[in-house]
């Protein structure tokens, strides 16, 4: 048994599927097949269950597919040690990031990054806060930006900005006025939300649940770009944050939407680098917030909107 035959196990437990393994692990089918077959008669029991319709594992190969994350992810970080300790901005770095967040910081900040160190390839991620969080303590991501706070004392955390949130409403719609926005003043509408999963959603009812506000429940998005458009459309009113309000200006759609600051205390929130506890990458989390804090967009994400 090698570390090669592990890296199989975990694949065909992630993917679900040879060929997709097989891809994933750079090999053909029939090489991650037969290895996995000789792991099995190396252990003397059954790992995976093999039919023409789909592949499953055994509860026994569920737990030690498990057993083998944490192995390989200790392995890894044991040769991340070795080439942190000497050029901490090399290798591979894998980086999650939320889809509330992702669409309108990483075009800002990846391009610098790439020419700042060039020998770091960042492999990028993006996914709802929870699977994010489960992939970094599994050891299958290196670092994650999401909305902070984050419970746990497994976790790092480096500030990268704070983002008020503003109220997306179709011109000419009754609260596009020329004053910040009362959240008192949203109790006889209903916001449009983003669907389960997404943190910004959590963020959102908090506020109604604050203020008496009502959720539009026979809508539910999966993206801001959505919800942004079907404002435009004058289908009803939504929370955009400062960095994704920022970019709906440059939308064809933009003159449809007035984009409306709160009243203090403006519900906002705050987007931070996460990695675990003891990994080797951190001086590259480090230096990575040092680098995105000074893109423009991070030292002041409402610089281009109305203000409160």
């Amino acid at each position: 048994m090698n570390l090669r035959d592990l890296r199989y196990l975990v694949a065909v437990a992630e993917h679900r599927h040879f060929g997709r393994a097989a891809r994933a692990c750079y090999v053909s089918q029939p090489t991650l097949s037969t290895q996995l077959k000789k792991l099995e008669e190396y252990l003397e029991v059954q790992l995976v269950e093999r039919n023409r319709r789909r592949v499953l594992l055994t509860p026994l190969g569920e737990r030690l597919a498990e057993r083998a994350r944490s192995i390989l992810s200790a392995v890894d970080d044991m040769v991340e040690v070795a080439r942190a300790q000497a050029e901490p901005m090399t290798g591979d770095v894998r980086l999650g990031v939320i889809p509330t967040a992702g669409p309108y910081l990483l075009p800002h900040v990846i391009p610098d990054l790439a020419q700042s160190y060039p020998r770091l390839r960042l492999h990028l991620r993006e996914d709802l806060t929870q699977r994010l969080l489960d992939q970094l303590r599994a050891g299958s991501l290196d670092g994650a930006i999401l909305a902070s706070p984050i419970a746990g004392d497994d976790l790092v955390s480096e500030p990268l900005c704070h983002e008020p949130f503003y109220l997306a409403v179709p011109r000419g719609h009754d609260l596009d006025r020329p004053e910040p926005v009362d959240a008192k003043d949203l109790q006889q509408t209903e916001l449009m939300l983003l669907e389960e999963g997404h943190c910004l959603r959590e963020q959102a009812l908090e506020l109604c649940r604050r203020n008496d506000v009502g959720e539009a429940a026979a809508f539910r998005a999966t993206s801001l770009e959505t919800l942004r458009q079907m404002v435009a459309a004058g289908v009803g009113v939504t929370l955009l944050p400062a960095l994704a309000a920022a970019a709906s200006r440059l939308g064809p759609d933009h003159a449809a939407i007035s984009l409306r600051p709160f009243a203090e205390p403006a519900p906002s929130r705050d987007l931070a680098l996460y990695w675990r506890v003891g990994t080797a990458r951190e001086p590259t989390f480090r230096e990575l917030v040092e680098r995105m804090r000074s893109a423009a967009v991070l030292q002041d994400p409402t610089q281009t909107l109305p203000a409160a």
